[in-house]
């Protein structure tokens, strides 16, 4: 085969040297495709990475937020989900809105939301003023959002006007990935068991 090779080598050695170039481009694409590959995957993990750190805000951060800064927060979120228009209107004369949008879907939306100590519950009055943002920006969904907790007036008013209320805990899952579409299926289900409020109690001292 040597002696044949040898023979035949002023005929045979393009070949050899088109397989040979041919192995090494083929080596160098599929090196480079392997170097972006490990780039992307690299992106892609620091992006989810931030995304998470993101979504893991304690419960206490949000506690330190100023109102403005708990007000950004919320648009940040239905932003994240999907709601498109939105902006923050808080303010002095925010006619019972902090947050207008629309949802993924296109309704409109109202949010109002309150950065309340957790020993303090959401009045009914307080719903009843986000009721009327709704009418007085002709929204078709009216959410309300907050670091504490409804009273038993406020959320019988919010389940017998469709109002979406979102309590620390739900507020929580949401921060940690559960989108607001999804929070509705749970709207009104009641803001936990006797264990529950008593671990609140314990936890918050009220």
């Amino acid at each position: 085969m040597l002696l044949l090779l040898v023979a035949s080598w002023s005929a045979v050695w393009p070949y050899l040297l088109g397989t040979a170039i041919a192995a090494s481009l083929g080596g160098l694409v599929w090196w480079l495709w392997r170097t972006d590959r490990i780039a992307r995957g690299g992106d892609r993990a620091w992006r989810q990475a931030d995304a998470m750190a993101a979504g893991r805000r304690t419960s206490a951060e949000m506690d330190a937020m100023s109102g403005t800064e708990f007000e950004e927060l919320v648009a940040e979120l239905c932003r994240r989900d999907g709601c498109t228009e939105v902006r923050r209107v808080g303010g002095s004369h925010d006619n019972g809105a902090d947050v207008v949008g629309r949802l993924p879907d296109g309704r409109t939306m109202v949010v109002q939301c309150k950065r309340y100590a957790p020993t303090r519950a959401v009045a009914s009055r307080e719903m009843r003023d986000l009721m009327g943002a709704k009418v007085h920006f002709r929204a078709d969904v009216a959410v309300f959002v907050t670091t504490s907790r409804f009273s038993a007036p406020s959320q019988a008013l919010a389940v017998e006007h469709g109002i979406l209320a979102v309590h620390r805990d739900h507020l929580g899952l949401w921060n940690n990935g559960a989108s607001l579409p999804a929070l509705a299926g749970v709207n009104g289900a009641g803001q936990g068991d006797r264990r529950h409020r008593a671990r609140w109690k314990k936890a918050y001292g009220k």
